[in-house]
């Protein structure tokens, strides 16, 4: 695929983003309430999330209409192009839901089923994440240009800060707590932000050490875990495989791989 491709995929992406995220600070209302739930009634769905969805997935298909799209509030489009677009429009819904500001708009641009772009925008924290394959992974904030990001030195496993998630159905969280519980006296710490986008790209920065999570989307993780690896870390899921539902690990080369060992010596991709 071209640089000019790139640059233009990218681009767009920003844009979207930007816009999104715009829409989700300055428009959030102060009444907000649940729209739906998904999987349980704790995972949910304001009128945010929908109307952010929809501002992306207009801008991009208005801009490049032969494209695809994957988005998890049903934007679902096979395309013609070879290019789909994988779309979280935001990502930390409960977080947003109580005005938390760990939540961001995640948009990834894939090629043939490998991810080429992409970026991610916490609004809250003024910053912006975002990567091309090949080209290194950049963010935007308070600090002037764009600043190039590099995972941390790895430390030993037990000076590791590591970041996790919890599934929504009440059984799989009940089954993580307990991966958690095995895991915390083997690092530093354990964190729990609520935005795999945002956990993923503060790997990326030197934030974390590490970052797993079971049941995630596509939707969650395509953009930050290009960035991620893109600025030097590893990421996968369960050994020789690619993040998926089953399990997602990120972490700097030196504790991806004990991380990734002990999660599935511990059974974390499973009841």
């Amino acid at each position: 695929m071209s640089d000019a491709l790139h640059r233009d995929l990218l681009a767009l992406a920003q844009e979207a983003a930007r816009r999104a995220g715009a829409l989700l600070r300055d428009g959030r209302p102060a009444d907000l309430a649940v729209a739906k739930t998904k999987s349980s009634p704790i995972d949910v769905v304001t009128e945010m999330d929908i109307a952010a969805e929809k501002l992306i997935t207009d801008l991009i298909s208005g801009r490049r209409p032969d494209d695809g799209f994957l988005g998890e509030e049903g934007a679902s489009v096979q395309g013609t192009s070879g290019i789909r677009w994988v779309v979280d429009p935001l990502d930390g819904t409960v977080n947003y839901l109580y005005g938390l500001p760990t939540w961001a708009v995640s948009i990834a641009a894939e090629r043939d089923g490998e991810t080429v772009v992409g970026v991610v925008a916490a609004p809250m924290r003024g910053e912006t994440y975002h990567a091309v394959r090949g080209g290194g992974a950049w963010a935007t904030g308070a600090w002037e240009g764009e600043r190039a990001l590099a995972c941390r030195p790895a430390p030993p496993l037990d000076q590791a800060l590591v970041s996790t998630g919890f599934n929504y159905v009440t059984e799989v969280r009940a089954h993580q707590a307990g991966i958690a519980a095995r895991l915390i006296p083997l690092l530093r710490d354990i964190r729990r932000g609520g935005s795999a986008a945002v956990d993923l790209c503060d790997v990326a920065c030197g934030r974390l050490d590490g970052y797993y999570e079971r049941g995630l989307h596509a939707w969650d993780h395509a953009a930050g875990d290009l960035i991620a690896r893109e600025a030097g870390a590893l990421t996968g899921g369960r050994p020789g495989e690619r993040p998926s539902r089953e399990l997602t690990v990120a972490g700097a080369p030196g504790v991806f791989e004990p991380l990734q060992r002990l999660l599935e010596d511990f059974g974390a991709w499973h009841d």
